[in-house]
């Protein structure tokens, strides 16, 4: 891993107005993440780790603080830029998969290249082939298992070979067994492919297999600090 740090976060705090109170989430996090690195946000529900990672990943704005990403500031970026810096250098799996039920798997899976105006079916395909749905690609939606969902989910956040992936509780919806081969998959194409992973499980066993876990707790984070 480089010793630059590929995302930073000074001092990001996140409040809530709910009618005349307010609702404290992220209470002034300061974060760095080298190039390369497997980290697992983890906390128990309401914690704050998902508001933590759509903040970092420039899809929540911040009640104050910064995200520095590649030498980028993302809330000083104007929308379309930052969304166009979305789309090129980051890559999304969500707990509830958010694939197009009209489009096919492949038509999923193209689309963030069709968006950036790089069309590109001959990797689409490879990468359904790498994710061991090179037999589904005309496949619907409806027609595909939630394991096999969030594997076609796993190839659209590659479609444009992005630098970092953020994932969101990605194997919240399924079965241990499936969601364990899941997570086998998605450690896998980030680390063959030395991508940077921001991860949030609710599972200390799954949180243990990255470079680094951070509880959160009460809108702070806790460095984990593995005993093997």
């Amino acid at each position: 891993m480089s010793s630059l740090p590929h995302l930073t976060a000074h001092g990001l705090r996140q409040t809530y107005r709910l009618g005349k109170c307010s609702l404290e989430i992220l209470r002034g996090i300061d974060l760095e993440v080298a190039k390369g690195e497997v980290l697992f946000l983890r906390g128990a529900s309401g914690a704050g780790k998902s508001t933590l990672l759509y903040t970092l990943a420039g899809l929540e704005r911040p009640s104050a603080g910064e995200v520095i990403f590649e030498g980028h500031p993302l809330f000083k970026m104007k929308h379309n830029l930052l969304s166009f810096l979305r789309n090129e250098r980051m890559g999304f799996v969500f707990q509830a998969y958010f694939l197009l039920p009209e489009l096919t798997a492949f038509e999923n899976v193209h689309l963030p290249a069709m968006v950036l105006g790089k069309p590109h079916a001959a990797k689409a395909k490879d990468l359904l082939d790498r994710v061991g749905l090179g037999n589904r690609l005309n496949h619907l939606p409806s027609q595909l298992s939630g394991g096999e969902q969030q594997r076609v989910a796993i190839a659209r956040a590659l479609m444009n070979d992005p630098t970092i992936l953020f994932a969101d509780e990605p194997t919240g919806n399924l079965d241990a067994a499936t969601g364990a081969t899941i997570i086998d998959l998605l450690l896998e194409m980030t680390q063959q492919d030395r991508r940077t992973l921001i991860a949030v499980t609710h599972d200390p066993v799954l949180a243990s297999r990255g470079d680094r876990e951070l509880l959160i707790v009460n809108g702070l984070v806790q460095e984990i600090v593995s005993s093997l």
